[in-house]
């Protein structure tokens, strides 16, 4: 069979068990298995073709595909996925984003923060980005703080290890960003492929998933100086809440959206 003909029915077989975008979960799977982008990839082996085979019923059975291929992307960046470690999403590039764009607007060498840091995928995306800031990391978990602090090396991302919502004593005052993705999710909107990720990132903690977004509100407006931005990720219900909480700490705030036009991120200052 030629990658196409492999294509063409791994799609079937992905669809079939409801993955949401099997076309492309199909492609790069191929790419995986042959190495290389398919139109430079000669005719698949007996060997490949097993191989990819074994690849996509593991995806039709809710295996995540980062896991599968052992990367994941994330703006410019290109990194390691890891059982146990929390797998970026495609929207979280916007709240990165947001993130860098706010430090590119405080002037040179500006200082940011990052709570709840995980693979620590948005303080390299802000380390990358942003010539001369100076980023700092926060992350709880055992394993994921040994992914973050290897991942970020390279980009000189100070990552700390500690809870996100009492981190940084001697920045207080004096953080130009603060950005966040941190555990929001209620517990009635858990989805069986989320339940792959550490579930210390995912649960917000309460009915409504909020106690943890909550606390990382009050601390980032400490944390700020004045004119500082926070940019913090949430559920598309959450925004509102998040919203007056941070009025109630004299903070101006409203609801970022995503590419689909959901309410996607808290933006307060």
């Amino acid at each position: 069979m030629t990658w196409r003909e492999l294509q063409g029915w791994a799609g079937t077989v992905l669809g079939s068990a409801g993955i949401e975008t099997p076309v492309v979960d199909a492609r790069l799977l191929a790419e995986h298995v042959a190495g290389t982008h398919l139109a430079l990839a000669p005719t698949p082996t007996a060997e490949q073709a097993e191989a990819y085979r074994s690849l996509v019923f593991r995806r039709a059975r809710r295996i995540p595909l980062q896991h599968l291929t052992g990367v994941m992307y994330f703006r410019n960046l290109e990194l390691p996925s890891e059982p146990g470690v929390f797998i970026v999403r495609p929207e979280t590039e916007i709240v990165a984003g947001e993130a860098i764009e706010a430090a590119l607007r405080m002037g040179p060498n500006p200082l940011v923060v990052d709570l709840c840091t995980g693979s620590g995928a948005i303080a390299m995306a802000v380390a990358d980005e942003v010539p001369g800031a100076r980023v700092v990391a926060v992350e709880l978990d055992d394993r994921a703080i040994v992914s973050a602090r290897r991942n970020a090396e390279p980009y000189g991302v100070e990552v700390r290890h500690g809870d996100a919502r009492t981190a940084c004593d001697d920045l207080l005052g004096r953080v130009d960003v603060v950005v966040s993705n941190p555990p929001y999710v209620p517990p009635s909107t858990v989805t069986a492929e989320a339940m792959v990720d550490p579930q210390i990132a995912l649960w917000g903690g309460g009915d409504d998933g909020l106690e943890i977004p909550f606390a990382l509100v009050d601390r980032a407006a400490v944390l700020l100086k004045p004119g500082g931005v926070l940019i913090m990720e949430h559920d598309e219900h959450q925004g509102p809440a998040l919203v007056e909480r941070a009025q109630s700490l004299g903070m101006t705030a409203r609801t970022g959206v995503d590419l689909a036009g959901r309410p996607r991120f808290l933006h307060a200052m």
